[in-house]
């Protein structure tokens, strides 16, 4: 990318309250993302006519998850040629998908122990994204480990769907927490970096772009450990 002779370096001021707001803006993405799954997951659990049209019909509840898979991808490997508007409507679409196929939830476990799981999962999430964002350690290594590691757990995963081992799912969820607790740390720190090389060279479309792909990669990362320490503390209905 290029830039006009008369391009000026910002300065170290400049810089560092740009990247406050800039990520600010992934929190904040972030968060409106999980107040979107979860509304929309409450009014589908609350009415019987959708849960009958969700959970009674095998076909919509696979569209519905391959859509999830679709719009991840497509916006993971689109993201440097979609707007930043666009993008962030993908992200918000996205997330109202989720809750429609995460209400489940609602009908399976209590409030109390949904309440407990988030709550844990939220406090775990914000520390740990604290020492990303601060930490002066290289964790360029952690990626491909847990990359991986991701890979093996999906598999794992899909494998007791076959063998419904409660061993196997109690260790599922046990190595989902701690991936998901590594890839918070490294998703942090990695924004951080992204989102500094953009604002230094200037270019404030990245910005808002490596904006997007932070909400959706820190939103994934405490969801999925929500839902796998759901599984320790889970009090079914």
């Amino acid at each position: 990318m290029s830039y006009s002779s008369n391009f000026a370096i910002p300065s170290q001021a400049e810089i560092n309250s740009a990247f406050v707001s800039a990520m600010g803006r992934v929190y904040l993405w972030m968060t409106g993302g999980l107040v979107l799954t979860t509304a929309v997951a409450v009014v589908v659990a609350n009415n019987p006519n959708v849960q009958e049209a969700l959970f009674g019909n095998s076909f919509i509840w696979i569209v519905l998850f391959g859509a999830q898979i679709g719009l991840v991808l497509l916006i993971s490997a689109a993201i440097n040629k979609l707007a930043p508007p666009v993008a962030l409507g993908l992200f918000f679409l996205y997330s109202a998908l989720t809750g429609t196929t995460l209400s489940v939830i609602f009908l399976v476990y209590d409030l109390g122990s949904i309440g407990l799981a988030f709550g844990s999962a939220a406090s775990i999430f914000a520390g740990l994204s604290i020492f990303g964002l601060t930490t002066k350690k290289d964790l360029t290594q952690w990626g491909p480990i847990l990359m991986a590691a991701l890979f093996g757990l999906i598999v794992a995963s899909v494998a007791n769907w076959f063998f419904q081992s409660t061993v196997l799912e109690w260790l599922v969820s046990f190595i989902g927490v701690i991936i998901f607790m590594g890839l918070t740390v490294y998703d942090s720190k990695r924004i951080k970096e992204m989102t500094s090389e953009a604002l230094v060279s200037g270019d404030t479309l990245a910005v808002n772009r490596i904006g997007v792909m932070g909400a959706l990669h820190l939103y994934l990362d405490l969801l999925n450990m929500f839902l796998f320490i759901l599984h320790f503390v889970g009090g079914r209905d």
